[in-house]
């Protein structure tokens, strides 16, 4: 449908320092099988804070992203939330500062998140499994039967 899709590496920490790459076919292809997240995950102490956030909020808007999924547990959540919240405050101090033109700030005037539970904790009210918690159950059901199969061969247990 004529969108460009980006990958933001090392999550708000990577938006914070603008370690955003375009996502095509073939940076996705084969990723399907993978646990886990090719683009990384990092806390990033930055972002929780307003000066963080403008940064983050300048990243995006050079891209040209006013659209994000988040994935991630009640912190990114909250940060997601916290991001839209203050978008429009924060498009207009960087207008006023001089680092967005007039059409990046009219074109970034509004922000759309997409929240996915993602937790291999499984811990998360409201949702029956969250993302990352079935692939972890699996890779370790991987992990028991290959020794469960290697125990039996030596004839012994394995803890």
């Amino acid at each position: 449908v004529g969108y460009t899709m980006y990958f933001i590496k090392e999550g708000y920490q990577g938006m914070v320092d603008g370690n955003i790459e375009e996502a095509t076919w073939k940076s996705v292809s084969g990723i399907i099988q993978m646990g886990g997240t090719v683009i990384g995950s990092a806390r990033c102490e930055a972002f929780r804070s307003r000066s963080g956030r403008m940064k983050a909020t300048c990243n995006l808007v050079q891209h040209g992203i006013t659209d994000l999924v988040v994935i991630g547990g009640d912190g990114s959540l909250t940060g997601a939330d916290v991001f839209r919240e203050e978008w429009p405050s924060l498009l207009e101090d960087l207008f006023e500062e001089g680092k967005l033109t007039q059409e990046q700030y009219a074109s970034s005037s509004r922000l759309n998140i997409v929240g996915l539970v993602g937790s291999i904790d499984n811990d998360f009210c409201g949702t029956d499994m969250t993302i990352g918690a079935d692939s972890a159950l699996h890779r370790i059901m991987e992990a028991v039967d290959a020794i469960t199969t290697t125990a039996q061969s030596h004839q012994r247990t394995f803890v």
